[in-house]
């Protein structure tokens, strides 16, 4: 057993209960919002996270974790408001999110750079896992980083290996955003095993987008963990070939490299709640309770490894 920060503080990792391993409750750029979002209302936002996080701990699960990182729209006050409201353990990251390049404020700052200083993004991470993130005294629990389609850039690279030297200097498992139809999460496992990471602390993200078996295996077979974690995203996979691969997968063995979730948000301003909910009707916090479980148990999974990839995984990720 160990101890996992939460939004509203430590507890034990033997009492998270039933983990979805990634969803956002906002990802919501504030410079954005503040500029041209405006009937943006706080209160009305807040509640409807609270009742949608509350129906979500009704339906069984117990904890999410929400690696919604600098370049997603972290605002932790925000959570810390809705975390006060709900019964729901919420678990937070720390990390950056970029497919291509770092923010600014960090172009012109680290080794080897105009001001060659120590790398500003361990110190940030390190700092929001030990002291806690701005002045909330909220600490995160665990680290993001991301590789897409389009590789392993210079910037995503940097991220990368800070996420990883950070994971080194305090432990702190990983989650990693991939393309799995570019494998770039082979990628990632490299990068980090060169960083010298412990390979069965890090979440290979959205691997659940994939029906390549000897691809996922590979990656589980390295120590690593499947994010079978786009449930309701059916327009990129559809719900029969995400399921049919989770059950697949624990025929073989693989329950204990599998962690389930939807990658779904109470509030996203990437596109339209309108848009959002036509294009992606299942796409929202109850569809694995309602919709995987029964699909998977149909398919054969036992009661037993439903537990695995929702409780046994996610507390041995922490431990």
């Amino acid at each position: 057993m160990s101890t996992v920060n939460t939004v509203t503080g430590p507890v034990d990792s033997a009492d998270l209960g039933n983990v979805l391993i990634h969803e956002h409750v906002f990802v919501l750029g504030e410079e954005y919002r503040q500029n041209y979002q405006d009937d943006w209302d706080e209160d009305e936002k807040i509640a409807e996270a609270v009742r949608d996080l509350t129906e979500l701990k009704g339906l069984g699960m117990d904890t999410i974790l929400d690696p919604t990182v600098l370049g997603l729209g972290r605002y932790i006050p925000r959570i810390q408001r809705i975390a006060e409201q709900t019964d729901l353990k919420l678990v937070v990251a720390t990390g950056l999110y970029t497919y291509n390049d770092i923010p600014f404020q960090f172009h012109y700052t680290g080794p080897g750079l105009l001001f060659d200083v120590a790398e500003p993004l361990v110190t940030f991470f390190v700092k929001d896992l030990t002291e806690g993130i701005a002045d909330t005294g909220v600490k995160a629990a665990f680290l993001k980083c991301a590789i897409e389609e389009q590789g392993l850039t210079p910037g995503v690279e940097r991220a990368m290996r800070a996420v990883g030297q950070a994971h080194v200097q305090t432990g702190a498992p990983i989650t990693v955003h991939t393309n799995p139809h570019t494998q770039s999460g082979l990628v990632a496992q490299q990068v980090l095993k060169e960083e010298g990471v412990d390979l069965t602390k890090v979440v290979i993200g959205h691997s659940g987008d994939s029906t390549n078996l000897d691809y996922l295996m590979q990656l589980a077979d390295a120590g690593s963990i499947l994010g079978m974690d786009r449930f309701g995203l059916d327009v990129l996979l559809p719900f029969e070939d995400r399921v049919n691969t989770v059950a697949t997968l624990c025929e073989r063995g693989y329950a204990d490299r599998m962690g389930l979730a939807h990658d779904a948000a109470c509030f996203i301003d990437w596109f339209s709640p309108e848009a959002k909910r036509e294009a992606v009707p299942k796409w929202n916090y109850r569809h694995i309770s309602e919709d995987v479980l029964p699909a998977l148990r149909e398919r054969g999974v036992s009661d037993k490894d439903i537990q695995t990839m929702l409780v046994d995984v996610p507390r041995r990720y922490f431990e």
